[in-house]
């Protein structure tokens, strides 16, 4: 496995692979890596003839200092992760390497940035399309690998591609969840052990929402399921919402779009965390 930290030596050995007919396959990361960042990589090492990982945790996308500085980083131990996982190329820069400049680059996305993540994270999204589009061109990768945990992410990042016209495929990979069902996070070792036995309500409740799906009204559907989440005094919630999967706006009628998701973000003490599932 290769390390490089350099954007310069990483974008010509890429270039080097592709011009030998050699298919790459890229999983961007901020690092505290865990079982779902590796099944991305496993994705990746299916349908690629080189796989590259980037650790890098961007400073542009929190809209919380507090938040960034607690972060979790381990890029020793994700190193050794990713060599073991048999990732062929890691790029871990630095800040001062990815943003040599003040950045000034200001994307539209439409409503998509607008509602639920982008509307309690000012700026997240735009800091996010900055640095994967960066990380695009510096990477060239033929094929790249996100998790719907960042369901929101996920779409907006198709829509970049779309945008800027990017020759790269973006894959959308399943939630990997631990036996409980909790998502996996690299958020998730910030929990206390009994915050962390609360966890999965959130998964528990997305369920409970896709079997209540057509049954009852859409408002009755939503006030239910954040009772459910409130029921628990340590759980403070952000949104609950019930959305078209496209355009993720939110709906009120049940036959109204193909395909509705649930999405649901809250504080659990002081850790943020996030989930969703498709419910019809």
């Amino acid at each position: 496995m290769e390390i490089f930290n350099n954007i310069g030596k990483i974008n010509s050995a890429v270039a080097v692979l592709k011009s030998r007919g050699l298919t790459v396959g890229f999983v961007p990361t901020m690092g505290a890596l865990h079982k779902g960042h590796l099944s991305l990589l496993q994705r990746s090492k299916d349908e690629n003839d080189i796989s590259l990982c980037s650790i890098f945790v961007n400073p542009i996308q929190f809209n919380n200092k507090q938040d960034l500085e607690k972060y979790p980083r381990s890029l020793e131990e994700d190193c050794r992760k990713l060599e073991q996982a048999d990732c062929d190329i890691v790029f871990a820069p630095t800040v001062d390497e990815m943003y040599p400049e003040e950045v000034k680059i200001k994307y539209d996305f439409g409503q998509l940035d607008k509602v639920m993540e982008g509307k309690h994270r000012p700026g997240h999204f735009n800091g996010m399309a900055v640095v994967v589009k960066k990380l695009f061109d510096i990477c060239l990768p033929h094929r790249a690998y996100f998790g719907e945990k960042d369901f929101q992410q996920l779409m907006i990042v198709r829509e970049l591609v779309k945008q800027k016209n990017i020759p790269v495929q973006v894959i959308g990979c399943g939630i990997i969840r631990e036996d409980d069902g909790l998502a996996m996070s690299s958020r998730n070792r910030r929990l206390s052990p009994h915050e962390r036995s609360i966890a999965p309500e959130i998964y528990k409740t997305l369920l409970w929402m896709k079997h209540q799906a057509g049954k009852i009204s859409i408002d009755q559907l939503l006030q239910q399921a954040r009772q459910k989440l409130t029921s628990h005094s340590e759980i403070k919630i952000e949104y609950v919402e019930i959305t078209d999967e496209e355009s993720l706006l939110t709906v009120d009628d049940w036959d109204s779009v193909r395909n509705i998701r649930a999405l649901i973000a809250l504080f659990l003490g002081e850790v943020r965390l996030i989930d969703n599932m498709r419910i019809k």
